[in-house]
């Protein structure tokens, strides 16, 4: 499919460079929107100048409704555009899209494109653009359809024929009172199913979820989840109707908050890409020069043993091998807290950490007996196999432990658990593994040998 696509992309950009207006509109309508977007996204800013003349706006929105590019890139396309062309285009566009490309701009320029909209279209956009980000006001469209519970079926089914080409979606018909208080829902099925003279309120039904306008896009991306929607209605306090989020600003919402959820775990913004390496090195530094500090510690407690190991150097050797096999271990019981807490918010607490508990004394006395053997036969040494056994064992522990308690406690304290770095948690557990071998070290030296 792929290369297929891109045999496609070669065809269009000749079209393109020898202005073949027919052949082109031919090809590139052809397309499914998602397709259009992709090839379009390619195109060099000459390229993009020549489809500006021969495709309308109209078709050239549907392409932006489809992108998967970043709103504050597609922004850019508008300043290539004639003014009176990207008005329209931005006309043509759902109201939501177009929120999230106007939110993107200098407010300077999103007065230019606020002035050039007309009417009601503009005042849509106003009205959701003050919306705070990630909320559901954001993530919303008012291109939905919605009839009156004092209406027929008769009459709602042609409503429906009427607004269908503006609606985002169609699948459901949202229905209000007088006062625009959501009270139902019907379905398509609903519609065909029941004769044109029964009263849509005994139609409808009556226990309809929404989600208010203030909610974190997060949490909503798991109703949705749950409920198998297609789209979600949204109210204000007084449960009067504002709008419809659908699956697809859904989908990317989970894209969004997984991408951002694993930045966080690794340290680093993954989203962010640029071609700058001083750009690049800036993002990342204050994380590392964070866990620099961090390393400094590990290496202060390795220097308060230095007697230790100038009378065992041995002990040496083995620092690595446990500060990083638990280390390992931490950020695989963070991920699994992390992970747990965000899917499921009916989770005991006491049951993760017992879980993690068990998990950890098992992995530790597991891992422990294997370095023991190993190392007692590689240095004809049981007693030193001994000691770096146990050390590893209980670094591990510990590591488990924390790697599962300490997005628990930020959880509690009201900050998003996934700000636990695995970066973070793998130093502070060479910090705690150092500790507990050269400890473990002293205690056997000071039993078996002194």
């Amino acid at each position: 499919m792929a290369e297929e696509l891109d045999q496609i992309e070669l065809e269009i950009v000749t079209l393109l460079n020898k202005h073949a207006k027919k052949k082109f509109r031919n090809l590139f309508l052809s397309l499914h929107g998602y397709e259009q977007s992709q090839i379009f996204a390619k195109l060099d800013l000459n390229q993009r100048k020549i489809s500006y003349a021969l495709l309308t706006p109209k078709e050239l929105a549907n392409v932006f409704d489809d992108t998967e590019e970043d709103p504050v890139e597609t922004a850019k396309y508008l300043e290539e555009m004639d003014s009176q062309y990207a008005a329209r285009l931005l006309t043509e566009m759902y109201t939501d899209n177009v929120v999230d490309i106007l939110s993107g701009m200098r407010p300077i320029k999103q007065r230019k494109y606020l002035n050039l909209l007309h009417g009601d279209e503009a005042k849509q956009v106003r009205d959701l653009i003050h919306y705070e980000d990630e909320t559901a006001g954001s993530l919303m469209t008012t291109e939905y359809i919605k009839v009156t519970d004092e209406q027929t079926i008769g009459s709602a089914m042609q409503q429906v024929k009427r607004e269908a080409q503006e609606a985002e979606l169609v699948t459901y018909i949202y229905v209000v009172n007088k006062q625009n208080i959501l009270v139902g829902v019907l379905s398509v099925r609903d519609l065909i199913t029941h004769g044109d003279e029964e009263k849509v309120a005994n139609v409808m039904t009556t226990r309809v979820l929404a989600v208010d306008v203030n909610e974190d896009q997060e949490a909503i991306a798991e109703q949705v989840r749950d409920y198998n929607f297609v789209a979600i209605p949204v109210v204000n306090q007084t449960e009067e109707l504002l709008g419809i989020i659908t699956v697809d600003d859904i989908i990317d919402v989970i894209d969004e908050e997984s991408a951002e959820d694993y930045s966080r775990l690794a340290g680093v913004d993954t989203e962010s890409v640029t071609r700058n390496p001083f750009q690049t090195a800036l993002k990342r530094l204050p994380w590392l020069i964070t866990l620099l500090f961090l390393g400094m510690l590990t290496a202060t407690l390795i220097n308060h043993f230095e007697g230790l190991l100038s009378e065992v150097s041995v002990l040496a050797i083995f620092i690595s091998l446990i500060t990083g096999t638990a280390g390992n271990a931490g950020t695989q019981s963070l991920a699994v807290a992390v992970r747990r807490l965000a899917t499921n918010s009916h989770l005991k607490i006491w049951r993760l950490i017992l879980n993690e508990i068990a998990t950890g004394i098992i992995i530790g006395i597991i891992t422990g007996l294997c370095v023991w053997l190993m190392v007692g036969l590689w240095k004809q040494n049981l007693l030193l196999g001994g000691v770096v056994g146990a050390a590893m064992a209980s670094a591990i522990f510990v590591a488990n432990l924390a790697g599962s308690l300490i997005p628990i406690g930020m959880e509690k304290l009201g900050v998003d658990p996934a700000v636990a770095s695995g970066p973070f948690i793998s130093t502070l557990s060479d910090l705690t593994s150092v500790l507990i071998y050269f400890n473990i070290a002293q205690y056997f030296l000071q039993l078996f040998i002194r």
